[in-house]
């Protein structure tokens, strides 16, 4: 089965907003082994549109389509599918009580273009949405053997010989997921249940079971080159991906039963986990924050943070995971050499020796958050995020990292030679994962992949 998603929305071509839906419908497709054969974007145009639909009707067994089913006047999705494949609108009358129940539970006055999203084209499945007021459907249009789509015939069952599906979708990222998961997958499950025990001959549908490892600290030649004899029978594929400051690792297997594809997948996971050691960080959604705070709640220790270059953004992360008061006691962001003194007690005359980037200032910024909020651990941070202000002997791009416990402070220097906005994730993340390795018994180390600079002190 060939598969095809199409994401609609002029914001999308602009440039105005990254255009994520194509991976979260991909990354789902891929759970059931369909191939993802094209991916196409297009303005909310109906001429566009319809020669969009057309062309994947004609080439592909099932279509996703995410976007166009608001209420406003450039939302055509429904209008535009309906009338290339010959259908009529037509009202819903239990989607219509729905939009309504959703508008009554917010306390807000349902506006009569709200109705529009209540119609369907004829002989459409309707797709429920719990969570939004666009609910999706499903539509299976004949598809001549030609190749070419016959639009004024009504489709039958989904998954007829010689029929394409097509699943339209919002384009929120969250009511997207969730119709998916919940109203699509199941679907096209079914619908490739039923193709299995319709085919003549080919080989068996083989399971698929995928794993997503997080990764920081190594670029993504070197974790190839670490990982160079894994994954190399065919049986598991091992596919990379970057989203700064991280890498992932995602292990697909396929095997003809569920319990095969999931003992290979193990296998190489625990493989993975044992080539690279720490620098694995998580899996899944798993972000370094949320690690770090499910590592201090189950020790039962403490964080506070004293910030200068990164700018509360060490704070910003860690308050972002649930449950963070309960180890996250507060934070700092003395960003004037003024506030390091006032608030943190370090005293001017150091700063002025040493400079506010230095290694004694932001040991004294992290020791001095620790004793104030009474913390078993303390970040402290102070660098030069650029695009100005650095020196012959302090470049731009020079960051200083301090974490202190109640037995010691380590702090290294960096220079990450990046932008101002990748400057300070870079650093928030060599900060958090201090945190992770320090619960771990590990080095506390800066990722390979940038240029260090200046010395440091050993770990405690």
């Amino acid at each position: 089965m060939n598969a095809e998603i199409i994401t609609i929305g002029d914001e999308l071509l602009r440039g105005e907003i990254i255009d994520s839906n194509k991976a979260r419908l991909a990354q789902r497709l891929m759970l059931l082994d369909v191939d993802c054969r094209h991916q196409v974007s297009v303005l909310d145009d109906q001429d566009d549109m319809r020669d969009v639909f057309l062309r994947a009707a004609a080439r592909s067994d099932v279509v996703l389509v995410s976007g166009g089913l608001g209420p406003t006047r450039d939302d055509l999705t429904t209008e535009v599918l309906a009338e290339t494949f010959g259908r009529k609108l037509e009202l819903d009358p239990a989607s219509l009580a729905a939009i309504e129940g959703f508008f009554a539970r917010v306390g807000r006055e349902m506006a009569d273009v709200n109705r529009k999203q209540a119609f369907f084209p004829s002989g459409a499945d309707v797709l429920a949405n719990p969570i939004g007021t666009a609910p999706g459907f499903a539509l299976a249009v004949p598809r001549r053997v030609d190749g070419t789509v016959d639009g004024t015939v009504d489709g039958v069952g989904a998954g007829a010989a010689g029929e394409v599906v097509f699943f339209s979708m919002p384009g929120v990222p969250r009511e997207l997921d969730r119709m998916m998961d919940e109203q699509v997958m199941p679907r096209l499950a079914r619908l490739l249940e039923a193709r299995d025990r319709a085919a003549v001959s080919g080989a068996p549908r083989r399971v698929v079971r995928a794993a997503l490892l997080r990764t920081f600290g190594m670029g993504e030649s070197t974790l190839e080159a670490e990982l160079r004899d894994l994954a190399r029978d065919g049986e598991v594929e091992l596919g990379f991906r970057t989203a700064f400051p991280d890498n992932s690792l995602r292990p697909v297997a396929r095997a003809a039963t569920a319990e095969e594809a999931d003992r290979r997948i193990a296998e190489v996971v625990r493989a993975i986990r044992a080539q690279l050691g720490p620098v694995v960080f998580g899996e899944g959604e798993d972000s370094m924050e949320s690690v770090v705070g499910r590592m201090l709640r189950d020790a039962g220790r403490t964080l506070a943070t004293a910030e200068s270059c990164t700018g509360g953004l060490i704070a910003e992360r860690v308050t972002d995971v649930p449950g963070s008061s309960g180890w996250f006691l507060g934070g700092v962001v003395a960003y004037s050499n003024r506030a390091k003194s006032s608030l943190l007690g370090i005293e001017p005359a150091l700063i002025e020796r040493e400079g506010a980037v230095s290694e004694p200032v932001v040991r004294a910024m992290a020791e001095g958050a620790r004793a104030r909020f009474g913390s078993d651990f303390a970040l402290a941070t102070s660098g030069i995020s650029g695009p100005d202000g650095g020196t012959a002997t302090k470049p731009v791009g020079l960051v200083w990292i301090a974490l202190a416990t109640a037995r010691s402070t380590h702090a290294d220097s960096f220079v990450f030679a990046v932008d101002r906005s990748r400057h300070r994730m870079l650093t928030s993340q060599v900060a958090l994962d201090w945190i992770r390795r320090s619960l771990m018994g590990e080095p506390l180390v800066g990722p390979s992949l940038m240029r260090r600079a200046g010395g440091s002190s050993a770990p405690g």
